[in-house]
């Protein structure tokens, strides 16, 4: 395993990143044991979770697995969705983070969190009162660096600007969707965190399971991408005609190279400049082991460019004028 630093910090993370949505939901507490050892076992040092994730409950198991290795972990967490019924149990407001905080410290049993990650942005919040809270949480010790997720690039460069002005801790990290089939990141955000030196944590870095051998060319039947209310993941989504041919592309890359196409996506995805470290997540030991198989090899230039043309965004204004009239300079 290796290891890159955290944006704008001497913070040191894994190549890899172990995902925990599934925990105390498809994947029962013992299997969920079972990966986060062999995860640190393989040199892995980072895992994600968040206060909404089965309504705490991967919070609760993630936090008694690694009570015992505490200092070896780089804990991960997020805030924001609704964690209570009453009009302030979400959003970014002092009091929910705060609320937040304090439920979050509980239920993974620890005294700190290394990244705290607002979940996506609020509108109905000042992003100068949220940033204060964050602040506040570092300076009292039980925060120790602050992420972003789900942002626009105006939000993180707002929320940049409001900390370099009012001398506020400011996000070393922005967790977001990006894959070969969703690259939207590349119109501006990925750009502006290479840019503000912003490490960038992508979820879903296999498409939800897209990437994978497990579906077809037409709707499944089961699984994630089958369900019609599966937001980001489901086959509408999904499933588009460009995506199928990105597919095909990973696939015939994968045969190449004797590998899966989950560890083919993963690899381009790690040694794509300005990503840190993909989350990946699984249901089993079996996926668990498939993932893992992305570290230690490198994909050829070669390779890696084929994937990336085969996935690139089509060329779109202001890009197309900005790179037409480039100088060519840096």
């Amino acid at each position: 395993m290796q290891y890159r630093l955290l944006g704008r910090s001497g913070l040191a993370v894994s190549e890899l990143c172990l995902g925990t949505m599934t925990f105390g939901n498809t994947t029962d507490e013992q299997q969920s044991n079972r990966m986060i050892d062999q995860f640190l076992d393989a040199g892995g040092n980072f895992l994600d979770t968040a206060d909404v994730y089965v309504s705490g409950r991967s919070e609760e198991i993630v936090g008694k697995a690694i009570s015992s290795k505490r200092s070896d972990v780089i804990l991960a967490t997020k805030v924001r969705f609704p964690t209570a019924s009453h009009v302030n149990g979400a959003g970014l407001s002092r009091k929910h983070i705060l609320d937040g905080v304090e439920a979050s410290l509980k239920r993974l049993g620890t005294d700190y969190i290394d990244l705290y990650q607002v979940h996506t942005w609020d509108q109905a919040t000042p992003i100068e009162e949220t940033l204060r809270a964050l602040d506040d949480l570092v300076t009292a010790g039980k925060v120790r660096y602050i992420g972003c997720s789900n942002f626009f690039a105006w939000h993180l460069m707002k929320s940049l600007a409001v900390s370099e002005a009012q001398r506020f801790v400011r996000f070393v990290a922005i967790q977001q969707q990006y894959s070969l089939v969703s690259r939207e990141m590349d119109r501006e955000l990925l750009e502006l965190c290479i840019e503000e030196n912003v490490g960038v944590i992508p979820w879903a870095p296999i498409g939800g399971g897209f990437l994978t051998d497990r579906y077809g060319y037409e709707l499944p039947t089961e699984g994630r991408l089958a369900n019609p209310n599966g937001g980001e993941s489901s086959w509408a989504v999904r499933g588009t005609e460009r995506n199928l041919s990105i597919r095909d592309a990973v696939r015939q890359t994968a045969k190449e190279l004797e590998r899966t196409t989950a560890q083919v996506a993963l690899r381009w995805l790690i040694q794509r400049q300005g990503i840190i470290s993909p989350i990946f997540g699984a249901r089993t030991l079996e996926q668990f082991e498939d993932n893992m198989g992305a570290i230690g090899w490198e994909l050829s230039a070669e390779s890696w460019n084929k994937l990336d043309e085969a996935s690139a965004l089509p060329a779109e204004y202001p890009n197309r004028f900005i790179q037409k009239f480039s100088r060519g300079l840096k």
